[in-house]
């Protein structure tokens, strides 16, 4: 990388959201951009997530880009190796590797107000833009728990997404530390070849059965020969999903007929009363992500797995002890605890127009414009940003949505030539982040009784949409002008805004 390159965008990461914001960049006739990666290859998270067993909870169908379809999907969900290839492929096809910088982690990204620019520290060097789309995705930082003890644990320990492929865990004694969408993976692949498994379940999840199955011959010939099967495919897929959004976010109480299929689901592979009481949540369906799974069951009925219904407490020596007092002997310890999704260590690297870093904007709690602008942050704008995440859907068509308001953004800025920057008003985020939280007070995700990821530490829900796909792509479709400050070089960054400006959802 030049000393000192300056592009006109910025993009940072390339998973779904980076990738996805290069071809859109290009598709609008935007060539001067860069793609900053911070690992060696492209991918993201499907690139992070090399667990035995990693797939896909999306119908493959549904979890790929609209502008790049795949005929040859061999599943109807893909596992972690289809999806990674997928990305390459759309690498490829749409010639974006000049455009990529690899092991080029952003160690910090700070406004300039005079220039109206981003000037950007990488672990490459040094570079400056117009305008930066952060596209790092709310699941690329593990986060692994401060349990006592920890340090001194003789054996293997290692996150879900940070798997260790050299460590053998046949025969050996393996802790699997959360219940959540990876766990509900790993357990089954590991069961057959470990010794024992210990599973330290501080909340059980609501498992539902995965129809997985290979997609044949004969279908991937007929969506080859006529591409618009895949997408009546697509838009079947599509629309099921959009249908049930009401049961979400108004009609909570009608879960009640899908807690009894999950229910069913449990009772055909767990036979022992005492285990079905330990698995079975007490909390509402939906609250938190329903997983899918036709095997995470059967693996925990196994005689060589163990289930322990309560969180891990502390660590001493080998022994593993849980806050009810179980203690487990074991080998290496697994964790699958999730990710920082509301406290996004990106935040801490972004300096804005007031000299505050994005997470102290939002020590408070996330929010941005749209999903997209966050306040005092001028031609920055985020990729699956707060509240754009989905509890039912595929997360690309959110991302599509995005990426829309993207292309009329930088549109927006053709048509004010010159030298110029939008920065969001404050009276606008705020009136957009009112009517997503006044919608999402009655929603499954905050009535149903659990505490999920899908909360920050205030107990806000600022990761999950509380709509359909067809409202955000509807409210993402153009960017309003009225919403933003514009600033030219001759105006302080720090100019007061117009707070009449009002969002609407």
């Amino acid at each position: 990388m030049a000393e000192h390159e300056h592009v006109r965008v910025a993009v940072v990461g390339s998973g779904f959201g980076g990738l996805g914001a290069a071809v859109r960049l290009r598709r609008e006739g935007v060539t001067d951009f860069v793609v900053l990666e911070r690992a060696d290859s492209v991918g993201g998270t499907w690139r992070d997530n090399s667990y035995p067993g990693c797939a896909c909870d999306v119908p493959s169908h549904l979890y790929s880009f609209s502008f790049a379809p795949h005929p040859d999907w061999p599943r109807t969900f893909s596992g972690q190796e289809h999806i990674r290839a997928y990305l390459e492929h759309v690498t490829d096809v749409f010639r974006l590797r000049p455009h990529i910088r690899l092991n080029s982690e952003v160690r910090r990204m700070t406004w300039d107000g005079e220039k109206l620019r981003w000037d950007i520290e990488t672990a490459s060097g040094r570079l400056s833009a117009d305008l930066v789309v952060s596209a790092t995705g709310p699941l690329s930082d593990p986060k692994i728990p401060d349990v006592p003890g920890l340090d001194s644990f003789p054996g293997k320990v290692f996150h879900s997404a940070r798997w260790d492929h050299d460590y053998d865990l046949r025969g050996k004694r393996v802790a699997m530390v959360g219940t959540g969408a990876s766990a509900i993976q790993i357990v089954p692949a590991i069961q057959p070849l470990a010794g024992s498994v210990t599973l330290f379940q501080r909340t059980p999840p609501w498992v539902m059965p995965r129809m997985d199955r290979a997609i044949s011959g004969a279908e991937r010939w007929l969506h080859r020969q006529l591409p618009f099967t895949a997408q009546v495919r697509r838009g079947l897929l599509w629309g099921i999903r959009e249908l049930q959004v009401q049961a979400f976010t108004k009609r909570p109480n009608e879960l009640g007929a899908v807690e009894q299929l999950a229910k069913r689901n449990m009772a055909r592979a767990i036979k022992d009363p005492a285990l079905r009481a330990k698995l079975t949540p007490d909390y509402r369906i939906g609250c938190k992500r329903i997983l899918l799974s036709s095997t995470y069951y059967p693996a925990l009925a196994q005689p060589n797995v163990d289930v322990v219904a309560s969180g891990l407490s502390r660590v001493e020596g080998s022994t593993l002890v849980a806050a009810d007092g179980t203690e487990a002997e074991v080998d290496a310890i697994v964790f699958g605890t999730g990710f920082h999704v509301t406290d996004m260590p990106i935040a801490d690297r972004v300096v804005g127009a007031d000299g505050r870093t994005l997470a102290e904007a939002w020590k408070g709690g996330m929010e941005a414009l749209r999903g997209a602008s966050a306040a005092g942050f001028p031609n920055w704008m985020s990729v699956i940003g707060p509240n754009t995440g989905l509890g039912n859907s595929s997360m690309i068509l959110m991302i599509e949505s995005q990426l829309n308001y993207l292309a009329d953004f930088v549109r927006q800025l053709d048509v004010l030539g010159g030298r110029a920057a939008l920065d969001a008003r404050p009276a606008a985020v705020a009136a957009w982040n009112h009517r997503v939280q006044e919608r999402m007070k009655r929603t499954v995700w905050n009535t149903g009784g659990c505490t999920s990821w899908y909360l920050d530490a205030n107990g806000r829900n600022s990761t999950i949409w509380p709509g359909t796909t067809t409202e955000f792509r509807r409210a993402t479709r153009r960017v309003d002008l009225a919403e933003y400050e514009v600033l030219r070089p001759s105006a302080p960054a720090s100019a007061v805004p117009d707070e009449s400006a009002e969002a609407t959802v």
